[in-house]
């Protein structure tokens, strides 16, 4: 069972990241812009309020809509979406059903989502945490 303190273990452990000041989110630098690869769910709880944070649950970038696609059709106990990540490629992770491989699988996934294509060199070349979790289910390569 995974929490908030596992993504920011993994999240910061991997090469030039950097978590936002004012909330639970992760972030690479590429050239002069942040790029968000992991963040807590703001859920719309009451329509015309503000989100509120639901820290057991998490945001993820994926590489397209095909990979988004193919998560939420795994696991729906894991995996879902909402309106608002509509034509979005990101996926919601319930944290409590994750165990810290398949987390760390994620969360690295979504790093090299959002990496620069030279800090990606110097990773092993075409390896994809999900397809070594999910043993080629047909996810995009990087």
């Amino acid at each position: 069972m995974a929490d908030q303190n596992d993504v920011r273990r993994i999240a910061l452990s991997l090469p030039e990241t950097e978590e936002e000041p004012d909330r639970f989110a992760f972030c690479i630098r590429s050239g002069d812009k942040r790029k968000g690869f992991v963040w807590v769910w703001l859920e719309r709880i009451e329509p015309k309020k503000a989100r509120v944070p639901q820290p057991k649950v998490i945001a993820i970038r994926v590489e397209n809509l095909d990979a988004k696609d193919i998560l939420l059709s795994m696991d729906p106990e894991k995996f879902f979406t909402e309106p608002h990540y509509n034509g979005f490629p990101a996926v919601l992770v319930r944290l409590p059903a994750m165990d810290s491989a398949e987390l760390e699988a994620l969360v690295t996934y979504a790093w090299r989502c959002r990496a620069p294509k030279a800090l990606l060199k110097a990773q092993p070349p075409a390896w994809s945490p999900l397809e070594t979790l999910w043993q080629g289910d047909g996810l995009p390569k990087n």
